[in-house]
């Protein structure tokens, strides 16, 4: 400070200052950036091992940790998974765990789904026998059984 009021400065270009300023700032402008993403991203239609992955590449260096960690981390959550989360007899305690079980749920949703449609796809609808489409020959051909 005393060399700045005698006129003297600690920097010796605006390449310097600017430097300076950017080690002095930078880390902050990234970790609000960093902390806007956590606030508004969303799995929306990706799978929550995608959604996981961006979560955990966005949080690194936001400064976030621990419980404001968890909750924002939930709040991006598709409510289906998030409401299966918070209605398990015991809660996951860290963040790790959070992402480990969304992720397995939202595994096991999507499968039930896929199983779903495959189903419902071979089965017979409205008055009919539940039978595979294609004639319902269970394993004939030509009349014989095989």
């Amino acid at each position: 400070m005393d060399g700045l009021a005698k006129g003297e400065s600690e920097v010796e270009s605006a390449e310097q200052l600017f430097a300076k300023i950017r080690d002095n700032f930078g880390k902050t402008l990234e970790e609000e950036r960093k902390i806007e993403q956590l606030r508004t991203i969303e799995q929306e239609e990706r799978t929550c091992n995608e959604y996981v992955q961006e979560f955990k590449k966005i949080a690194r260096g936001s400064g976030y940790e621990g419980r404001p960690l968890i909750e924002e981390f939930k709040r991006g959550l598709n409510g289906a998974i998030r409401r299966k989360l918070v209605e398990a007899e015991e809660l996951p305690t860290t963040i790790g765990e959070w992402q480990e079980r969304a992720v397995r749920l939202d595994r096991n949703q999507r499968q039930s789904r896929a199983e779903e449609r495959v189903l419902e796809r071979n089965m017979v609808r409205p008055g009919g026998n539940a039978q595979p489409r294609g004639g319902g020959s269970y394993g004939r051909r030509g009349g014989q059984i095989m």
